[in-house]
């Protein structure tokens, strides 16, 4: 047999390892219960169930239709987004949410194939007015706003 779609082979073969790593784990460090008394493992050995046997229907896929071979790697990307969520985490109590979250916007901002200033300020301003006012306003996380040494 001859793999005529390299990304969905690859893709069905992660689906297949997450969902079965998940569904085991599951099940051999929680109790799993029944239908009627659902354990905590019940859930995750569902869903890992449901995702390996959908990863089974891509590998399948990627012996019948052709498809695009896969991409390079790009590690650009994967190192600033991660950088920056890093980062947010570490600065979101010292410097607050609206610091945190700029440095969040930017850092992962430059991690794409173009990096405009005027569209990530304005990401950057609708993603800290909707934290504010979903977070801080409506689930009222006390998540502060500004450095504690601005005296917010």
């Amino acid at each position: 047999m001859r793999i005529k779609s390299p990304r969905d082979f690859w893709a069905g073969l992660m689906f297949i390892g997450f969902g079965l790593f998940a569904a085991i784990w599951a099940y051999a460090n929680y109790q799993t219960g029944t239908a009627v008394r659902m354990g905590p493992a019940y859930f995750p050995i569902a869903l890992g169930g449901l995702l390996a046997v959908l990863g089974l229907f891509v590998l399948i896929e990627a012996f019948t239709i052709d498809g695009p071979p896969v991409a390079a790697m790009k590690f650009r990307p994967l190192i600033l987004i991660s950088v920056a969520c890093v980062i947010y985490g570490y600065i979101m109590k010292p410097a607050g949410l609206i610091v945190a979250t700029g440095a969040l916007v930017f850092i992962s901002a430059f991690g794409g194939h173009e990096f405009k200033w005027k569209e990530v300020a304005i990401l950057y301003v609708l993603l800290v007015v909707f934290s504010v006012l979903v977070f801080v306003k409506g689930l009222t996380l006390p998540f502060p706003l500004w450095p504690a040494f601005l005296g917010y």
